[in-house]
């Protein structure tokens, strides 16, 4: 968030999603589009949905690294359209916290439920990388990209 706000381009993407224009957060552009993070430190972020991003806390391996299954919270949603649940790629020691329900998407499981994708009208994010998922992760980038047409 220190290099978007030294760069100016926090306020490019908070105009950007003001828009309408379909905006992904992909890792960590998605903890970005939240209130705030508590990593290294307490830090504001875009403030595009409610919410925090916390650190994994519990007797496990962090960072999370691996494939997890994906369980939508809501099918409906045009970023799910033809695509079956299944598994994705995470690499992260973060988690989002989101305030409204309605935002959560999609949830992996990690020792607890793990925001894996959220959604809120034009603005989108994913926890893990579809980039790295496999046909579903291309599906989903498809689905989004049908979305900015």
């Amino acid at each position: 968030m220190e290099q978007l706000r030294d760069s100016g381009l926090n306020d490019v993407v908070i105009r950007y999603a003001a828009s309408g224009k379909p905006l992904l957060g992909i890792c960590l552009g998605m903890q970005l589009l939240f209130a705030s993070s508590e990593e290294h430190g307490d830090h504001e972020g875009l403030a595009l949905l409610p919410g925090s991003v916390v650190r994994f806390r519990g007797d496990y391996k962090v960072p999370h690294m691996g494939w997890n299954r994906l369980s939508y919270k809501k099918s409906e949603s045009p970023i799910f359209q033809g695509i079956e649940e299944g598994h994705v790629y995470f690499v992260h020691s973060y988690h989002v916290k989101p305030e409204r329900e309605s935002d959560l998407l999609a949830v992996a499981d990690y020792y607890q439920p793990v925001t894996a994708i959220v959604g809120k009208d034009n603005v989108y994010g994913m926890q893990f990388h579809p980039e790295k998922s496999g046909d579903i992760g291309v599906q989903l980038l498809n689905n989004f990209l049908k979305m900015c047409k």
